[in-house]
């Protein structure tokens, strides 16, 4: 991060910055954001950690949530808007004063479901940005399975998302909606969507976006919000991992596998992946984790007992369900977890529920696309708190597989599908 740390004032005084580092000033509108207007999310973060330590099962990175509200309210810090109320802006829609912004913008749809052909660049309007929205001019979008799934017309986009594929995008912020103080107008963010990442223009929660810290890429920052909300929250939030503790993965070279690696092996626990090969094996290996099974050479549960002298593992990430839950439960210890995130291998499953009972296992999952803003405000306040520090030091990168042109979004699709790609695959749009 260029520059030094901005200094928080302990008096009445207005906010100033010490620097004018775009990237500090992010930082600093924030910090003045979080603590005036996202209290009670604090305050609901460290409820839910308090809740978690009663039961014994705080994990660490969460404790940090307890120790920031118990400082806040311990030294009583004060923040004054003044430095934003007086820089000039009006509370309505604010655009950038740099290139005006277009009318139209070239964007990636089809229109009706099938295979990747069916993707194909279109004209429409350039959205512009309500209350506390913010418009990106997009430099990048990441590729997802969802992505795959809504265009072959199984997952379709919640209420008043657009039907335009793409759920992160990096780029520069043009332009705000009222009530935005941050990230302003010039920044460079990555943002978690609910939709119209595949774009030269796409609406983002202003809650929801990421300052894009010096070192990272705009293609590896696009390729970052998806997977990095989705594993902190289904593997440290409702997965409760803790230090030292065991998890299996399921496609282990997945952008979702890579970034649960990463993740683990910085929060420090054994990670143990299921790859389809050896060379992927040995790519998640080189990545960190701690042991990777070729699955179609291997069963994994034997191998998974084998590994862990019968003790078993004490949380599961599960993108396959099908027949592999009840395989993955014989692969967790007592009192384990199982976090389904996908159901790429089917929605059912037969479970023998006398040894959930007798083992006291837990089987929980979710999806992100469809929680609200509001929740997803707080996790991103978290992550912003919690793992970014380690991106902006370059302790925490994405795996990069390849970057298409927009216009070759099915051919993106088609590589995703093919199942050939090691980590995240991203679109280029050439602004």
């Amino acid at each position: 991060m260029s520059g030094s740390p901005v200094a928080l004032r302990r008096h009445t005084g207005d906010l100033t910055l010490e620097h004018g580092d775009a990237f500090v000033q992010f930082e600093d509108g924030i910090a003045a954001k979080r603590l005036r207007g996202q209290l009670a999310g604090q305050i609901a973060f460290g409820a839910r950690a308090l809740i978690r330590f009663h039961r014994g099962l705080l994990c660490g990175p969460l404790s940090l949530a307890v120790n920031r509200l118990r400082r806040y309210l311990a030294q009583g810090i004060v923040y004054h808007s003044a430095a934003h109320s007086a820089n000039g802006r009006s509370h309505g829609f604010r655009g950038h004063g740099m290139d005006a912004i277009p009318a139209t913008m070239t964007a990636i749809g089809f229109d009706s479901p099938g295979g990747p052909e069916v993707l194909h660049p279109l004209s429409m309007p350039v959205p512009m940005p309500g209350a506390g929205q913010v418009l990106l001019r997009v430099a990048f979008a990441g590729v997802n399975r969802p992505d795959v799934i809504q265009r072959q017309g199984f997952y379709p986009p919640p209420p008043g998302a657009s039907p335009i594929p793409g759920l992160e995008v990096s780029g520069q912020v043009v332009a705000m909606g009222s009530g935005v103080t941050t990230p302003f107008v010039g920044q460079a963010v990555c943002a978690l969507v609910a939709g119209g990442g595949y774009a030269e223009y796409c609406l983002a929660e202003a809650a929801h976006c990421l300052p894009i810290p010096q070192g990272l890429l705009l293609e590896q920052a696009a390729a970052i919000p998806e997977t990095l909300f989705t594993v902190w929250h289904n593997v440290f939030e409702r997965g409760w991992a803790t230090e030292g503790e065991r998890m299996l993965v399921h496609g282990g070279t997945s952008g979702i596998g890579t970034m649960a690696i990463l993740l683990g092996k910085l929060f420090g626990l054994e990670v143990i992946v299921t790859c389809g090969g050896p060379e992927k094996c040995a790519v998640a290996s080189a990545l960190g984790a701690t042991h990777a099974i070729d699955y179609k050479s291997t069963d994994f549960v034997e191998e998974v007992a084998r590994l862990t002298d019968g003790a078993g593992v004490h949380l599961v990430l599960d993108m396959v369900a099908g027949d592999y839950v009840a395989r993955n439960l014989k692969c967790l210890a007592d009192d384990g977890r199982h976090v389904t995130i996908a159901v790429q291998g089917g929605v059912r499953a037969e479970l023998n529920m006398a040894e959930v009972m007798r083992r006291r296992l837990t089987l929980t999952g979710s999806t992100l696309r469809p929680r609200s803003n509001e929740f997803k405000g707080l996790l991103a306040d978290e992550i912003h708190q919690t793992v970014w520090p380690l991106v902006a030091n370059g302790l925490l990168r994405p795996v990069m597989d390849q970057v298409f042109p927009l216009h070759q979004a099915s051919a993106a699709h088609a590589r995703m599908e093919a199942g050939n790609h090691i980590g995240k695959i991203v679109l280029a749009t050439g602004q």
